[in-house]
């Protein structure tokens, strides 16, 4: 059975940082993309970034600059670094396996002074 569980969503004040983890079990993990997609009230869910088993990245263009992935194969999780946080990266965010259609639960960022 296929696990991926996101933490480290809160809130904070415009320009904070957070780091969402998330944690992938049941899968061969290093052998798959994994990304990070959000979706905001009222919008379709977005990708935000994703990053493929051999490192490659791609970022949407209103987060780059101000968000990192990095994975780490051994330990099965992915890490999204946001920093300079805005008012509309508030959003739920949601780890996924895109090849095999696999999604967490989700963790909620809100950015608000």
């Amino acid at each position: 059975q296929v696990h991926l569980v996101e933490s480290g969503g809160g809130e904070v004040q415009p320009g904070g940082s957070l780091r969402l983890s998330c944690a992938a079990s049941g899968i061969i993990f290093s052998a798959y993309i994994m990304g990070w997609f959000r979706q905001a009230p009222g919008k379709q869910r977005e990708l935000v970034v994703s990053i493929t088993a051999r490192g490659s990245i791609n970022y949407a263009d209103s987060v780059k600059g101000r968000i990192t992935i990095s994975r780490d194969n051994a330990k099965n999780t992915v890490y999204l670094q946001m920093n300079g946080l805005k008012p509309e990266d508030t959003a739920t965010y949601y780890c996924a396996t895109p090849q095999l259609n696999y999604w967490g639960q989700g963790t909620q960022v809100t950015v608000s002074s």
